[in-house]
């Protein structure tokens, strides 16, 4: 059943934070990433052939309005290894790795954007309900 976007966000979380920090997303990157593909071909092969690799993990791009406080929040928590979680409807998605806050370039009529761009150090994983 297709779900609506409404009501994703962001949360970033993890030791030597005072609080987690919740950040109301306008975006956010795919989720995964194909895996590298091997060429394997023979001589004998008519065309090439692949096998897949290891599957690529780039910067995540999350992109959310402009808020001094929250921006000040991610800015402090740069360095450090935390937990990401991506909260779709009833779906929650994480991952761990490092992150930078940027502010993005402004135009003439447009909001102030900036970015979450976390580098992940582990893989994207459906996150486990926690037991009642």
């Amino acid at each position: 059943m297709a779900i609506s976007t409404t009501g994703t966000y962001l949360t970033v979380k993890g030791e030597g934070l005072s609080s987690d920090i919740k950040v109301y997303i306008k975006s956010f990157p795919d989720l995964g990433a194909a895996p590298a593909a091997i060429e394997v071909t023979t001589l004998a092969d008519e065309a090439q052939v692949f096998i897949p690799g290891k599957k690529g993990m780039a910067a995540m791009e999350f992109v959310a309005n402009y808020d001094a406080a929250v921006f000040a929040d991610l800015t402090a928590a740069e360095g450090k290894e935390l937990t990401y979680t991506l909260n779709i409807g009833a779906d929650n998605y994480e991952f761990r790795g490092q992150h930078t806050a940027i502010i993005v370039a402004g135009a003439l009529n447009a909001a102030v954007d900036m970015k979450v761009v976390a580098i992940p150090s582990s893989r994207v994983a459906k996150a486990v309900a926690p037991s009642a």
